[in-house]
């Protein structure tokens, strides 16, 4: 696929998010920005929610950052699997007319998914910037776990999607994953709250450890754990060849069933 043809899947992939809509695209920055201040105003404002429990006052709106901070990097994540994983369903009158290479279509999910949260972290960054909370040099990090966080996300999405061809039921199996995922990774609620042993068994979440060191760059300006994002990114590299292994095995039976 080459890079117009991936330009032109993102650029009507956003705008088939808010096909029929008077404001269209522009969708595309309304809705983080009110995502944004709905997690403020009811968490902060009307909830009045303090992370005493870390040891850290932030002020009025300590929980909103530390929800936010995890929240949008799993929002990337999940809608990216999700997505991901229906694309050979979602494409299918394209792939039957198409020649197109089915391991390199997902990349624009990937980009789209990237677009909204580069937008929702903008908005984000606005807001600390309005209450004057500081913003780092350790912000420059967020790209690069980022990109680690959507190989992982590549990886899994299109190892369910290779096989969601052949069993129909893995996609639905990865709605109800992502749901118990959600409530097995500390986002909206803090780690310390639970039992010890529950908490070592959350240190093998690939997204414990992402959204740890999101909030470690954005809250405390400080290094994520480093052997923990290499481990991560072992993980995730070899998801990602034996994903790509699997469907070369089964491209073919792959179109045919497509």
């Amino acid at each position: 696929m080459n890079l117009s043809l991936l330009l032109n899947f993102t650029r009507q992939d956003l705008i088939d998010r808010y096909s029929g809509s008077i404001l269209g695209g522009a969708w595309s920055f309304i809705l983080p920005l009110v995502n944004i201040l709905i997690f403020v105003l009811v968490f902060s404002k009307i909830m009045d929610a303090k992370l005493a429990v870390l040891g850290v006052e932030f002020s009025q709106y300590g929980y909103s950052i530390y929800l936010v901070a995890g929240i949008l990097a799993w929002t990337a994540f999940a809608n990216s699997v999700i997505r991901i994983t229906n694309v050979f369903k979602d494409k299918a009158g394209l792939i039957a007319k198409v020649n197109i290479s089915l391991a390199v279509l997902p990349v624009y999910i990937l980009v789209t998914e990237s677009i909204i949260f580069f937008i929702s972290m903008t908005f984000f960054a606005v807001f600390l910037w309005l209450i004057d909370f500081t913003i780092s040099w350790h912000w420059l990090l967020i790209p690069l776990l980022f990109i680690l966080q959507q190989l992982l996300a590549y990886s899994l999405g299109f190892l369910f999607a290779t096989l969601s061809v052949f069993i129909r039921d893995i996609r639905e199996f990865v709605n109800v994953i992502m749901q118990l995922w959600f409530w097995c990774t500390p986002i909206v609620y803090v780690i310390n709250i639970i039992p010890e042993f529950v908490q070592k068994l959350f240190s093998y979440n690939p997204m414990f450890i992402m959204v740890s060191a999101y909030r470690e760059v954005i809250i405390f300006h400080r290094l994520p754990e480093l052997n923990n994002l290499l481990l991560l990114m072992l993980t995730a590299m070899m998801l990602f060849v034996l994903s790509l292994y699997l469907f070369r095995k089964l491209e073919r039976d792959v179109r045919d069933f497509i």
